[in-house]
C-alpha cells in the first residue's frame, strides 16, 4: 500500500488546472491528454470557504486500498467548482477543503454526456483523485470503470449557474499514475457548484 502523507501547509496547493496538466505528463496518455483542461476558476462559488452559497454542497464518498478512508464533507469548508468540457462532451467537478490534520485530498469528477440543466442516468464518470502537497496521482483515465446512478440539476441565482447533485460508483479502481497502488471508491454522492459561463478550453481529458 502507498503510504499517505499528511498535507504539509508549508506545500503549495494545487489547483485543478495544475493537478490535470501534471496528470497529462506523468500518463503520457491519449486518455487524459486528448481533450480540454479545465479553466482557473469557475465562477458563482460561494464566500467564507463553502461549497455552495444555499447552503447545501456536500461529498461523501467510500476510499480503499492505498487510501482508506470515508469521506463526509459538509458545505462548510469545502471548496467546489464546475465547468463544462468538451471532450468527450459533458462537465468536470472539482471537490477539496483545507484538512483538519488530515490528507489533503482532491477529487476531480468528469461526467461524459451532461448538459445544461438537465438530468441524466447511468452516465460514465472519470475520476481523478490527487493527494495535495504529494506526488500521488490516481486516476481511472477514462469513464469506464465508474458510473453515474442519477443527476440532477438546478438552477442557481447567477445566470447559467446550477446546484448539480449526482451519485454513483466505481467497478474498478483508480490507478497510480507513477509508481504502484490503487485506489477504490466504491460508492460517491455530491452536489457542487456547475457555471456554464465557463469558457471550454483545448488541453488535457478529464
Amino acid at each position: 500500500m502507498i503510504p499517505v502523507i499528511p498535507f504539509n501547509k508549508r506545500r503549495r496547493r494545487v489547483s485543478v488546472a495544475a493537478a490535470l496538466g501534471a496528470l497529462c505528463s506523468a500518463a503520457l496518455s491519449a486518455a487524459v491528454c486528448a481533450a480540454d483542461r479545465p479553466a482557473a476558476a469557475a465562477p458563482g462559488g460561494a464566500a467564507g470557504g463553502a461549497c455552495l452559497a444555499s447552503g447545501d454542497g456536500y461529498l461523501r464518498a467510500q476510499l480503499a486500498g492505498a487510501i482508506d478512508a470515508k469521506i463526509d464533507w459538509p458545505n462548510s469548508g469545502t471548496h467546489c467548482e464546475g465547468e463544462p468540457k468538451s471532450k468527450p462532451p459533458g462537465v468536470r467537478l472539482s471537490f477539496q477543503r483545507s484538512p483538519a490534520g488530515a490528507v489533503d485530498l482532491l477529487f476531480i469528477f468528469g461526467l461524459t454526456g451532461v448538459r445544461e440543466g438537465r438530468p441524466a442516468r447511468e452516465i460514465g464518470a472519470n475520476l481523478t483523485l490527487i493527494v495535495q502537497g504529494t506526488d500521488q496521482f490516481f486516476g481511472t483515465l477514462g469513464d469506464s470503470r465508474c458510473t453515474v446512478d442519477s443527476l440532477t440539476q438546478r438552477p442557481l441565482p447567477k445566470a447559467k449557474s446550477y446546484r448539480l447533485e449526482a451519485r454513483g460508483f466505481c467497478t474498478q479502481p483508480a490507478h497510480a499514475v507513477r509508481g504502484e497502488g490503487a485506489v477504490l471508491v466504491s460508492t460517491f454522492e455530491f452536489a457542487g457548484l456547475v457555471s456554464y459561463d465557463a469558457p471550454q478550453q483545448a488541453g488535457t481529458s478529464q
